[in-house]
């Protein structure tokens, strides 16, 4: 049904402006809606893969309801034809009448399937082959050539599904068994400790590999294996009990540092500096070495200065001094690199589109001898450039090793037909990669679909309703995951799931939207205009309002010796600049407003009067390309629109808070669970339905990466594209991308990675 009723006023979603769908929907749920025909409240569908209607909620026959909406649709057809009928005079074709801002047509976009998909054409039968158990370990024939070349360099092209953890399973097996190599001189390496625990538990499946052969391989990440190499050298030096093993303590170092230059803890974003430190470690970047570009990379490089310095007087260490520390010990160390280089022949390396400078640097130091060096990998999947991979690793391996073989695994065994050929497509128009052409194993009827919701909420809501529709057909919740480029981006259908009652997981470090530095210090206005003597909100604001975190003591002191509120004391601080004591004078009386305000009013307000915008502006991107306050803000204005007050606003970010962290710490003890998480952290992951959020320039690519284009740097749009490749291949069955119209309360255009299939 299309007509019915909302709060008493006869509506049809024919006409009803697009942008208020989302508004019906939740309109819905709080029972504003009922049926023209006899009065029983109604839901508003609003899915991916019907058009909007109205259903009712209890009743299964509608056949008179559909019929009396049906025949109200005909009156309704009837007027309009009449109030747009014409007439003529003078010649002139006039309209009869028209009806004052009738309403345009809603512009409903169906889903559209991906176009320029070609038929299926089967494979023809490779011959298989295998390795020591045809019922074991069955190879293509370019999957046994990776695994049989035993001697000299070696690169193995593993395209998105192709099997790579096989041939490596597969190759250690056949250089011990087959061409009888000591296990003793093969070194594995791979990236996660999952990544290793996996490996050692498929070589333990070949039965001819016995535990004591398999003890003798060196296989885990490359931090466990240079740690192993440091502990055996200096083992007083890299003692467990000196490593750093938590974020916290290596904030709290740097914070130390921070203060000696008087940096507050509040006013500097100490995580993105602790990932620049370790950028500039794990590039081989010394503090002599950094050029500074930026104030905020002034500051950051004193902390890492200080942070060495600090480490070193104390004899503490961190992770990357495990990667940083052996790349020293063994150039400085001719005779100890020499006993590795004679131990070591074998070199297995997976994942090698990730590495970075210094891990690369150790390796080709232990290999030199014998260059055995097989490398494993998928340069259309490099995309950890932010933490120091470098994909041109990858692509100049074979000038770095001159008589390099290179085998291309191309046969994609996990996604389908359609899903390939559209991330071939996708990928293709990268200069920088290796040319290749992943072909699929199976066909399914299903075509990747692109829908096109309004914003950020619809989108929520219509992948909320598909998942139910789905899971209640008996598609399990963990066969789905839900891929986003940002956190940030995950908001919307964090709520929507939330109160959905579906199961679903969150990772562990995926910060609550509300706790963001810029939302939290808007939101800090709100809960003082609501409770004046809230010091934790005082706290958050007066970074805000370019104060120093010492003056809170001061505001106490002012509240108890004038006996007012925290707020009325900013206005009677002394000891700042006379600019500052006439600013904040002019805003105290504004708090007041606030809460009487409707939520984006006092947004605005916020913003535009009460400085925040100012804040933002000098201060809201510091240190951080990918994370912008302007965006906090604008993404905050989108939620804001659906509440009427202040005080309802806060009551909701006040229970997503509560709801992340406990999400996060149970999201653990679900083993059926639909998926959120970032396209970064499902690399190396699969699912059988994967939906992709906002397809969008800006969004996929990221703004970042757009303006780095346009500054003619075309390194981080590539990198963008193979994150679209990454997220599209995590799919086997199907993919939803979805490409709303608007973002953070603009126009959004499609992605320019995927308006071609359009």
């Amino acid at each position: 049904m299309n007509i019915a009723l909302y709060n008493g006023n006869e509506i049809n979603l024919q006409y009803f402006p697009r942008e208020s769908f989302q508004m019906l929907q939740e309109g819905g749920l709080r029972g504003e809606i009922t049926c023209i025909a006899c009065g029983e409240p109604l839901h508003m569908y609003l899915g991916i893969r019907q058009q909007p209607h109205f259903t009712h909620i209890f009743k299964k026959d509608n056949f008179a309801c559909e019929a009396a909406v049906h025949a109200r649709a005909e009156e309704k057809q009837e007027q309009l034809a009449t109030v747009n009928a014409s007439t003529e005079h003078g010649g002139f074709l006039l309209p009869k009448g028209r009806a004052i801002g009738e309403p345009a047509v809603s512009q409903w976009k169906e889903t559209i399937p991906a176009k320029g998909i070609p038929a299926f054409a089967e494979q023809p039968q490779t011959e298989r082959y295998s390795i020591l158990d045809e019922h074991q370990l069955p190879l293509d024939s370019a999957q046994y050539e990776a695994a049989t070349t035993t001697e000299g360099p070696l690169l193995i092209l593993a395209g998105a599904g192709s099997g790579k953890t096989r041939v490596l399973t597969a190759r250690t097996a056949y250089m011990v068994q087959e061409r009888g190599i000591d296990p003793k001189s093969i070194m594995l390496v791979t990236f996660t400790t999952k990544a290793a625990g996996e490996m050692k538990e498929r070589l333990r499946r070949f039965s001819s590999l016995s535990p004591q052969v398999l003890q003798q391989l060196t296989v885990g990440t490359f931090h466990s294996i240079f740690y192993r190499m440091l502990l055996h050298a200096n083992p007083e030096r890299w003692s467990a009990s000196r490593l750093l093993k938590a974020e916290w303590q290596i904030d709290r170092m740097l914070k130390e540092a921070g203060a000696e230059i008087g940096i507050d803890e509040k006013e500097f974003p100490y995580d993105q500096a602790a990932q620049q430190v370790s950028f500039w470690k794990n590039t081989l970047t010394s503090p002599d070495e950094v050029r500074p570009e930026t104030p905020w990379e002034e500051k950051a490089l004193h902390l890492y200065k200080r942070y060495e310095e600090m480490k070193r007087d104390r004899g503490l260490f961190d992770f990357d001094d495990m990667l940083y520390g052996c790349y020293e010990l063994l150039k400085h160390d001719e005779a100890l690199l020499q006993r590795y280089q004679n131990r070591f022949q074998y070199f297995l390396i997976d994942e090698f589109q990730d590495v970075n400078k210094v891990q690369y640097e150790v390796m080709k130091m232990l290999s030199h001898r014998t260059s055995n060096m097989c490398v494993v990998g998928d340069d259309d999947q490099s995309i950890y450039a932010f933490r120091g991979s470098d994909p041109s690793f990858i692509l100049s391996f074979d000038s770095d090793y001159p008589h390099a073989k290179v085998v291309t695994l191309d046969q994609n065994y996990r996604s389908s037909h359609s899903i390939v050929t559209v991330a071939n497509k996708v990928i293709k128009p990268n200069r920088n990669r290796h040319p290749k052409k992943m072909a699929a194993q199976f066909y399914t009827a299903f075509h990747p679909a692109f829908f096109f919701p309004h914003d950020e909420e619809e989108e929520a809501t219509m992948i909320v309703t598909d998942l139910r529709e789905r899971i209640e057909a008996g598609a399990n919740p963990g066969d789905f995951a839900i891929l986003y480029r940002t956190h940030a981006a995950s908001r919307a259908i964090f709520e929507r799931l939330s109160q959905s009652g579906l199961p679903f997981t969150l990772e562990s470090d995926a910060e609550s939207f509300y706790e963001r530095r810029i939302v939290r210090s808007l939101l800090a206005y709100f809960r003082l205009s609501l409770h004046p003597d809230d010091t934790q909100a005082l706290g958050d604001l007066i970074v805000a309002l370019f104060l120093k975190q010492s003056v809170l003591q001061d505001l106490k002191t002012i509240s108890i010796v004038h006996d007012c509120p925290l707020v009325e004391a900013l206005g009677k601080l002394q000891g700042i600049q006379s600019f500052q004591q006439t600013k904040l004078r002019r805003i105290v009386p504004l708090f007041r407003k606030l809460k009487d305000l409707a939520p984006l009013a006092a947004i605005e307000m916020v913003e535009k009067e009460m400085g925040l915008g100012e804040f933002v502006k000098k201060r809201g991107n510091e240190g951080n390309a990918m994370e912008r306050g302007s965006d906090d803000l604008r993404d905050l204005k989108v939620v804001a629109k659906k509440f009427k007050t202040v005080p309802a606003l806060l009551a909701h970010a006040d229970e997503m808070i509560r709801l992340n962290k406990e999400r996060k710490r149970t999201s653990k003890e679900l083993t059926d669970a639909i998926q959120l998480l970032t396209i970064h952290r499902s690399k190396g992951l699969e699912y059988e339905h994967v939906y992709l959020l906002g397809a969008v320039d800006g969004s996929l690519p990221h703004d970042y990466a757009l303006d780095a284009y346009r500054e003619g740097d075309d390194g981080p749009l590539e990198e963008e594209r193979r994150l679209t490749y990454v997220a599209m291949t995590r799919a086997k069955q199907s993919l939803y991308v979805s490409v709303p119209s608007t973002r953070r309360g603009r126009t959004a255009y499609p992605s320019r990675f995927i308006k071609f299939l359009l």
